[in-house]
């Protein structure tokens, strides 16, 4: 927290109003988790919300903008959805953002969401090898060579339903490189949970 913190009070990263950093209306444009047709991906894809209005500005206040009193409505709803998506005991394996973004960002925003969900362990053991670049405009088909064979595998998730977190579905090609890297080294992937969907069907 900044001195301007605390001369100027919070307005919701979602859309504007002032007194919190996330109002009730925002927060509401998130629910129970919905269960997506994402092909080739393998263990069932869950989303919070589509990414679009409100959600969106919440999703990207936290990521690019440096939003960090987000990250407790963020884990607050990946806890309750983890109910839904499999049984206990969770174990959060962060999707990994690449080296730059991270360090521009301040840190790995996945990994600080999944470390607020008191309710699960977390296993931040993917990496992006070097030569990753951002998906950002690429085609389905682009993205998925971007990732090919570039998603590490450093450790190993402790045991129990091992939930992989991302902040974005689109084509699926995150959550597939991920599910495939956890694969090839003896780990199951139970479920995707996505904070939003950016999928062309939305299910809301």
């Amino acid at each position: 927290m900044t001195a301007l913190d605390l001369l100027l009070p919070p307005s919701c990263s979602g859309c504007g109003r002032h007194g919190t950093p996330c109002c009730a209306t925002c927060l509401d444009t998130f629910g129970p988790p919905v269960r997506l047709q994402v092909p080739g991906v393998g263990p069932p894809v869950w989303a919070l919300a589509a990414y679009h209005g409100a959600a969106r500005e919440l999703v990207l206040a936290f990521k690019e903008r440096g939003a960090r009193a987000l990250v407790a409505w963020f884990g607050a709803l990946v806890a309750a959805a983890l109910v839904a998506v499999g049984p206990p005991p969770w174990t959060l394996v962060p999707a990994p953002s690449r080296r730059n973004a991270a360090r521009s960002r301040g840190g790995d925003h996945m990994v600080r969401i999944a470390r607020a969900v008191e309710i699960a362990a977390v296993a931040p053991v993917l990496r992006l090898a070097p030569g990753v670049v951002d998906s950002v405009g690429l085609t389905a088909g682009a993205r998925r060579q971007n990732l090919a064979g570039r998603v590490e595998v450093h450790g190993r998730p402790p045991p129990g339903t091992v939930v992989l977190l991302d902040d974005v579905v689109t084509t699926g090609a995150t959550a597939s490189a991920c599910v495939r890297a956890l694969r090839g080294a003896g780990v199951r992937t139970h479920a995707v949970l996505a904070l939003t969907s950016a999928r062309p069907h939305r299910p809301w």
